[in-house]
């Protein structure tokens, strides 16, 4: 028997809630700026900071925690996409969309309840 978890320290899931904010601005930001001529469109270099933004977030996150753990956790921000892109862009969300959406969340639930790191003397 384990002992009881250990809280996912607060640096890690501040640096992957800023994950999820970013990858979803990125995202959006992209789909507006594919309509017409990107390279004249502001949204098209807000996406460009966003992913920029995203990578040195990303590298302070996998400092901190197992890619293992990290990755699957920002699948949230397919939800958050899902939900401004129905919200502002009027997409419509079919029963196996929202099925999908379900699933995430209890995969992200799942990896959640798991350690943020290897143990320490673990094979890498």
């Amino acid at each position: 028997m384990t002992g009881p978890r250990k809280p996912i320290p607060r640096s890690v899931v501040w640096g992957l809630l800023l994950a999820i904010v970013l990858d979803t601005v990125a995202q959006v930001m992209w789909k507006a700026a594919s309509a017409g001529r990107p390279l004249a469109s502001p949204y098209f270099y807000a996406t460009l900071l966003a992913i920029a933004a995203q990578l040195v977030n990303w590298l302070r996150v996998l400092s901190r925690a197992d890619l293992s753990f990290a990755q699957p956790i920002t699948a949230l921000s397919y939800v958050a996409v899902l939900a401004i892109s129905a919200r502002f862009l009027h997409e419509e969300l079919p029963p196996a969309r929202l099925a999908g959406v379900g699933l995430i969340l209890a995969g992200v639930w799942l990896v959640s309840r798991t350690p943020t790191e290897t143990a320490e003397g673990a094979a890498p």
